[in-house]
């Protein structure tokens, strides 16, 4: 089997891979994972006594219960919050919107710190870069196809550069994302987020990383292999045409100029011939 199609071949597996594992990863709300002990809380202000605020908090704020959090939704697997609306997401799970305030109708970020806008501009971000990686993604597939039906090293040249760019774009996403996340654990951003919750809310709430997040990486990876299989792919090609007219130069039969016999026109007596005194005595006349 030729270079160019087992290259090409593993380059179109890996990039349906990559496409399905990034569409997957950014439509799901297993990104972050925070799994709140309510019961070591509730524990906790019984035993201390007169601690009704944290009560009251533990039933009216959303932080409080155990949940999922994804690029959209926040949901909640177990426990959901009396006071928050929420509706059923495709995996019937109990979710609410995750606010990026676009467009901000009613000015709410007036108020934000720099530091909490910082952190809404890094989120917006990583939803456009992963919207601009997908129509990228979606490109290359129509240059990948021209190439392979043509096997034109340049088309394919072409689709390995797009999946290297869309490789880059995800990066690049997830590179903000996890600024997004360093902010909401280091930075005062808002009464939401860690920096901002009780001491025994820090000390019963464990953050985890989740699978969504996973297979978003994965699919990173698995979109540069792809590029680079392409460019691979592109070498073969070229030395296949090469060596594909090699062979033709060598069938090749070489045409020469013939050399053609001229021909005398007139008229030529057959010899001997004879001067002078071989006439006989007539000769003389």
């Amino acid at each position: 089997m030729p270079c160019s199609a087992i290259t090409l071949s593993l380059a179109t597996i890996t990039a349906i891979v990559s496409v399905a594992m990034l569409a997957i990863a950014f439509s799901t709300d297993n990104w972050l994972s925070y799994e709140v002990k309510r019961s070591n809380i509730l524990k906790y202000a019984a035993e201390k006594g007169d601690q009704s605020a944290l009560v009251d908090s533990m039933n009216t704020q959303y932080f409080y219960y155990t949940r999922t959090k994804g690029l959209f939704r926040i949901c909640y697997p177990k426990e959901r919050p009396p006071t928050v609306e929420t509706y059923l997401s495709p995996v019937e799970t109990h979710c609410m919107n995750v606010d990026y305030f676009i467009p901000d109708t009613d000015n709410v970020t007036k108020n934000y710190s720099e530091e909490a806008m910082t952190r809404l501009h890094m989120g917006r971000a990583v939803i456009a870069l992963f919207i601009v990686s997908f129509f990228v993604v979606f490109v290359a597939f129509w240059t990948g196809v021209a190439g392979c039906w043509r096997r034109s090293p340049a088309n394919i040249t072409s689709t390995a550069i797009l999946m290297l760019l869309a490789s880059l774009l995800s990066a690049g996403a997830m590179g903000l994302w996890h600024g997004v996340e360093y902010y909401e654990k280091e930075k005062v951003v808002g009464d939401e987020y860690y920096q901002q919750w009780s001491n025994i809310l820090q000390e019963n709430t464990r953050v985890s990383y989740d699978w969504s997040m996973v297979l978003a990486w994965l699919s990173v990876g698995f979109s540069f292999m792809s590029s680079l299989l392409l460019f691979g792919a592109t070498c073969c090609l070229r030395s296949e045409r090469q060596a594909e007219l090699d062979k033709s130069i060598q069938y090749m039969m070489p045409v020469y100029p013939q050399k053609q016999q001229q021909y005398a026109y007139g008229y030529a007596y057959p010899g001997p011939y004879y001067h002078g005194a071989a006439y006989g005595p007539y000769a003389q006349y």
